[in-house]
């Protein structure tokens, strides 16, 4: 090739770190990418719906289905006593959550049995027909009622200590205890749950599921079936949006159709109703912080002791894992010299919740940052004052060592914090706020800087693997598969670009496709943040392999050492000749160079030793930090979000456009779960917000009417991960903490600052007004 003609290609369409919309954002935006339900069905294709039961706890004296099998169009009704293999769905082993419910209900709207008819329509209307009587039993749903009852546990409880906390608080110049309300969440996604189930030769079947876990329904349907997993094969290509909701949930909706596929020989939908969706479905968990805490006339920490108790729901699904990481996170990023952090998965006759975005950890942190504003209203302090003292210290120093004895060797908090609060003018803004709510009689504002230090990895060390497949074709196009998947966060986008970068291509060379447990098995959820780390690495390594074959290839074919011949723009250097990279790779067909690989990855460094509450879980920690200002009315407690700032820390950025986005989109979310959404069950367990007439996500107004945000480009990962990158997932989630701190200080003006609020969250305007009511009487 002429050197003109190089020079014009000397660089590639979106290598790692460039910003790059999302390989389907111009399809989301036309309507053109195709979700399960949009794809065409198979002839008679049948639908599926759930009868669910109408008691929170109860015996089932008897059911009386034959209504139901007579309405029209109905196929099959189908009960737990017609699961063929095991009628038991529980990720955590412990055998908890049945497929279908039999003897007993014990949540209210729990799945009794499903509706197999011609039409979605008519599944639906039959599964109201069912007669069905019940001895009711008592029941509790709120965390205080479970602990008056007796407390009854999910799942194994854990306690994390370092040092003597009760030494500690006792012999501290000052001590404070409290309770905190933290609220728990619907996920909300744009898709609900879905699954598409198309029966096989002898004892296959095919299922298209909207989940975040292919492997983990291959295996749920495959136990439900009697069938071993490689006769079950689950594919997904996109999600509209997860959140954590599909990591197990989707379960249920895959087993059922596909044993109604097997059964009747016919492809079998299920795409249960929003109502139904929210209903049966697990959500973030509620907890009850009680905190006790020690410290001196500085803000300094002594010692903390802090009980979470959860509302874990029926079963134990994730709740194990998910109070571990809130204790884990309860430190968010303060050192706690004498520390005991106890959890509580309390046993509730609601829903089984579930994992959620942060996973636990945003609830650990709201109770860690209300001992921090507890500190600084006690003191008469600025809360930022506080934070800044008990901060993590440097690497190696005797205040790096966390309640869970890992220590914290990356720790840039700091640096974020002094960042982030003089390009936010934050404490010019504050000093003027303060003097705004001096003489202003019925709007009160407020300011917050909160920091965010989130570990990265799953707790449950096995599931930091994954897996790639990697084809290069005779023409020079490659084809990607990993065990990912694209729930609208870019996870696509940038593997590809990891590929992209290494056989240095053009994007477009790299054809995306979906996510097949028949390409590479025993994949791990989509979760934990860690989608980019693991998929990316496991790329490079299918990558790396392929290129080792090449480049052996090609030094014996040239007769040039390993170590002249480079992977460039569009070309392979090999000595002084340029070779287009099509050429090159049908040279290597030729010469019957495999050009396939299987790559894999697992996180280095890490280890937990669960019983001892000691080890290193996470492989390295995100950072960020936020401003928020607020607005409330104080006679109404309605309130506006007026301006938010925010710097954080994603390493060296594998795609600062979609960076941005999720962190944008991550705090939305978490300012939803902080002040608006609002979880309710009525005196019988029925959750009462289960559609959008009574559950109250963000809307586009309610956006921070000034939202800067802003990558630190000055951070790398420590560690060698994926380019140097972080996660983001999860991470800037919690930064929406900043909007509950700085709703509280607006409060607290209504009392001259002389006391903390102690706003419960979500802090509905409904909170906020009770909250000024309560301090204007002081």
């Amino acid at each position: 090739m002429d050197k003109t003609t190089f020079e014009d290609r000397k660089t590639i369409s979106a290598p790692m770190h460039s910003p790059l919309r999302h390989d389907s954002a111009h399809k989301h935006v036309a309507g053109t990418a195709d979700y399960i339900d949009d794809m065409p069905e198979p002839e008679g294709t049948l639908h599926a719906a759930l009868g669910m039961g109408d008691r929170a706890h109860a015996e089932i004296v008897s059911m009386d289905l034959s209504a139901v099998r007579a309405a029209p169009g109905v196929v099959w009704v189908m009960t737990g006593a017609d699961v063929p293999g095991i009628n038991d769905i529980s990720p955590s082993g412990r055998h908890d959550e049945p497929v279908l419910a039999e003897g007993k209900v014990v949540f209210h709207g729990q799945p009794i049995f499903a509706v197999i008819a011609q039409t979605r329509e008519a599944a639906r209307r039959a599964a109201r027909l069912a007669k069905i009587e019940y001895r009711e039993l008592p029941h509790w749903t709120d965390v205080t009622d479970t602990l008056a009852s007796g407390a009854q546990l999910v799942t194994d409880p854990l306690t994390l200590s370092r040092g003597d906390a009760d030494t500690g608080l006792a012999s501290a110049p000052r001590r404070l205890s409290g309770q905190m309300r933290i609220g728990g969440q619907d996920h909300f996604y744009l898709e609900g749950h879905i699954a598409l189930a198309i029966p096989g030769e002898d004892d296959e079947v095919t299922v298209w599921s909207s989940t975040q876990h292919p492997s983990e329904v291959q295996h749920m349907v495959g136990h439900a079936l009697g069938v071993p997993s490689n006769a079950v094969t689950v594919q997904v290509r996109r999600m509209g949006g997860g959140f954590g909701g599909k990591e197990t949930q989707s379960n249920q909706f895959a087993a059922i159709a596909a044993i109604a596929a097997k059964k009747l020989k016919r492809p079998v939908k299920f795409r249960p109703d929003r109502d139904e969706d929210m209903t049966a479905t697990g959500k973030r968990h509620d907890f009850l912080v009680s905190y006790d805490a020690g410290f001196d006339d500085e803000g300094r920490i002594h010692a903390v002791k802090a009980n979470y108790a959860a509302r874990c729901g029926f079963s134990s699904d994730l709740s194990g894992p998910v109070t571990d990481r809130a204790l884990f996170h309860a430190d968010n990023a303060y050192f706690y010299p004498h520390v005991k952090l106890t959890s509580q998965p309390l046993k509730t006759h609601t829903v089984s919740n579930t994992a959620f975005r942060g996973f636990g950890g945003p609830q650990g942190m709201v109770g860690g940052e209300r001992i921090i504003e507890e500190i600084a209203y006690a003191l008469g302090k600025d809360p930022l004052e506080i934070r800044k003292a008990n901060f993590y210290g440097e690497a190696g120093s005797e205040r790096s060592l966390t309640p869970y004895h890992q220590p914290v060797e990356d720790n840039i908090v700091g640096r974020i914090v002094d960042e982030l609060e003089r390009s936010s003018d934050y404490q010019a803004r504050r000093a003027a706020i303060l003097d705004f709510n001096r003489t202003s009689r019925v709007i009160r504002k407020g300011i917050a800087l909160t920091p965010v230090k989130f570990g990265i990895s799953f707790t449950a060390t096995w599931f930091n693997q994954a897996g790639a497949l990697v084809h290069v074709y005779q023409d020079g196009s490659i084809h990607l598969n990993h065990g990912g998947t694209e729930m609208g966060q870019g996870l696509f986008t940038k593997v590809a670009q990891v590929l992209a970068d290494a056989f240095q291509v053009d994007i477009t060379q790299v054809k995306i496709t979906a996510t097949t447990t028949a390409k590479v098995p025993n994949t791990s959820a989509t979760a934990a943040s860690s989608g980019s780390d693991l998929n990316g690495m496991a790329a490079f390594d299918a990558a790396r392999q392929i290129k080792e074959r090449l480049v052996a290839f090609a030094a014996e074919k040239w007769n040039v050492p390993p170590e002249e011949i480079a992977f460039v723009p569009h070309h392979v250097r090999v000595g002084d000749a340029l070779i287009p990279f099509a050429d090159f790779i049908r040279q290597a067909y030729l010469a019957r160079v495999q050009l396939s690989a299987a790559g894999f990855y697992k996180t280095p460094k890490i280890h937990w030793d669960r019983a001892k509450g000691i080890g290193s879980p996470f492989y390295y920690f995100a950072y960020g930090a936020a401003v928020s200002e607020v607005s409330i009315d104080t006679l109404t407690g309605e309130y506006q979000v007026d301006r938010v700032d925010i710097l954080h820390d994603v390493g060296r950025s594998l795609n600062p456009a979609i960076d941005i986005g999720q962190v944008e989109g991550a705090f939305v979310q978490g300012m939803g779960w902080l002040t608006t959404e609002e979880l309710w069950w009525d005196d019988k367990g029925r959750l009462r917000t289960h559609a959008p007439s009574t559950y109250k996500i963000p809307l586009a107004s309610d956006r921070p009417k000034v939202f800067n945000v802003q990558l630190a480009e000055w951070s790398e990962n420590a560690e060698q991960t994926i380019g140097r990158s972080k996660a983001v997932g999860e991470p800037p989630f919690m930064l929406a903490i900043s909007v509950l701190e700085a709703l509280s200080m607006a409060v607290a003006s209504v009392a001259d600052y002389r006391q903390c609020p102690r706003l419960d969250a979500p802090a509905t305007p409904e909170r906020v007004l009770m909250a000024v009511e309560r301090l204007k009487h002081l």
